[in-house]
């Protein structure tokens, strides 16, 4: 077996193991007599701000949807550049139309020019999104207002680890740990994805040397990469508790804008599956370098073909 195949099965092992762990122990504490008394005293329920809107706009619909489509872009084209071979596509801005610079653009490789994509479409929809939450008082139910949210967080924890869902009314409120997680992601760990990945972008980083000493681009990426797994692992673990703890409400919430166990949600969802899924299959190497080709020029070097015994 290959050392990073093997690599791959022992930490996969190693999750399972843990998250085996992790749910007896939560377990043997939830419905102990502390654990009983200390769900009676913090039920789970973030703080709530009087006034803060109840249900979903439609605009919360429609960037949670592009999120997730841009997100899966940008993960993908990263993973790319991670595991990818020597490039043989590469783009090269042109200069010559309404941004323009004194230093001449600098040629990167296709898969970098799809992350930079994928990536500001991310960037913009989030932007617009906490604009919007802003404006209309939505930021109340993903930004922790009190020091209670806590000891209550710890709770809906121990209640989800235990397996013993939090009794809640995400139409109204989230819980504690839904709240915290949400206000981590939008407010925390998408910001330093973009510094990061700005620090680490070859353009600025050769041009941004003096940060070199207090901010090497080596930290860069690495706090990079790590922001990546954790963005991934939150929408893993999302993803999972949106369907097991009660799917066609959750769904409808969120996909259909109304709180109630129709099916609307799911057929949303699912079509926005199929399609996320029908865009990924689309954007074969072949497109992509044709998109690209509308900002900028793209070079094309096809690998040379292995050489016969004959030539060697």
């Amino acid at each position: 077996m290959p050392a990073a195949r093997r690599r791959w099965l022992l930490l996969t092992v190693g999750a399972v193991v843990l998250a085996v762990l992790v749910v007896l122990v939560a377990r043997v504490v939830r419905f102990s007599v502390a654990g009983e008394a200390f769900i009676g005293t913090y039920s789970g329920a973030a703080p709530r701000l009087a006034g803060t809107p109840v249900g979903f706009p439609a605009w919360a619909a429609w960037q949670h949807g592009l999120n997730a489509v841009f997100l899966l872009l940008t993960v993908r084209s990263g993973w790319r550049i991670h595991r990818g071979a020597r490039p043989t596509t590469f783009w090269t801005r042109r200069n010559d139309g309404r941004i323009r610079t004194r230093n001449p653009p600098i040629r990167i490789a296709i898969d970098l020019w799809s992350h930079f994509a994928a990536d500001t479409l991310w960037v913009l929809n989030g932007v617009l999104f906490v604009i919007l939450c802003a404006v209309s008082g939505h930021w109340a139910r993903i930004v922790p207002t009190d020091w209670a949210v806590l000891p209550q967080a710890v709770s809906a924890g121990l209640q989800y680890a235990s397996f013993t869902w939090p009794t809640e009314d995400g139409w109204v409120n989230y819980n504690a740990l839904q709240q915290l997680s949400y206000f981590l992601v939008v407010y925390v760990a998408g910001p330093i994805a973009v510094l990061t990945g700005l620090r680490a972008a070859p353009g600025f980083a050769s041009r941004l040397r003096v940060l070199d000493a207090r901010f090497p681009v080596r930290l860069a990426k690495t706090l990079h990469w790590w922001t990546m797994w954790f963005l991934v692992a939150f929408t893993v673990v999302h993803v999972f508790l949106v369907l097991a703890t009660g799917a066609l409400r959750n769904l409808n919430h969120i996909y259909a804008l109304r709180d109630d166990q129709n099916p609307a949600g799911l057929v949303v969802f699912a079509a926005s599956v199929l399609l996320t899924a029908a865009l990924v299959a689309a954007l074969r190497p072949p497109v992509v370098r044709w998109v690209a080709a509308r900002t900028g020029a793209v070079l094309h070097r096809p690998p040379k073909p292995p050489r016969t015994p004959s030539e060697r």
